[in-house]
């Protein structure tokens, strides 16, 4: 059995779990997440304990696989509702730089123009400093996907570490060209 799979999701007070044939739907006051759930899995939300418990139905790879995919899934929906999830970026370079007009993400990364984008619904941006920036929101998935789309502008690169890596991010240093 799945050891991922055979934990149960802690489900904290506040937060409502409905579970509808194929579909999970978990909301905690105006936040909502809903996933659809493969048919040969089945969720049971036991209300005492306040837990989530994932089945299969037999023991084939694909379920296997399935399950503690659909457990981790589900155990993320649970984790944004209550606290959300946050991503930080860095920018490295001379004139590199983030600022927040509007709702609207304005980078200057050394292109001739800047670079414009706002983001999805559901993801909130913040740039506390010229050369951070910060990605939140609640479904984690969206998160990662927004600041892997803002690091693509200008990724880092190996000789001088210049352009937008993610914090903590160690970037591998080649050595440049040698005069004799």
């Amino acid at each position: 059995m799945s050891r991922v799979g055979k934990k149960p999701i802690k489900v904290p007070e506040g937060v409502d779990v409905h579970i509808d044939q194929n579909l999970i739907k978990v909301t905690n006051g105006d936040k909502s997440l809903q996933q659809e759930i493969n048919p040969s899995l089945t969720m049971d939300f036991n209300t005492e304990q306040r837990e989530i418990l994932v089945k299969r139905t037999s023991e084939n790879k694909y379920q296997r696989a399935l399950h503690g995919l659909y457990r981790s899934l589900l155990q993320n929906m649970v984790v944004g509702i209550t606290d959300g999830f946050k991503k930080k970026l860095e920018i490295v370079g001379v004139g590199y730089r983030a600022e927040i007009k509007g709702n609207t993400l304005v980078l200057s990364l050394g292109y001739s123009h800047p670079i414009l984008f706002k983001p999805p619904e559901g993801i909130q941006i913040l740039a506390p400093t010229l050369t951070n920036i910060e990605v939140s929101g609640i479904d984690k998935q969206l998160v990662g996907q927004v600041t892997a789309k803002i690091r693509s502008f200008r990724p880092p690169e190996p000789y001088k570490g210049k352009g937008i890596k993610y914090e903590g991010e160690f970037i591998r240093r080649k050595a440049g060209k040698t005069a004799a």
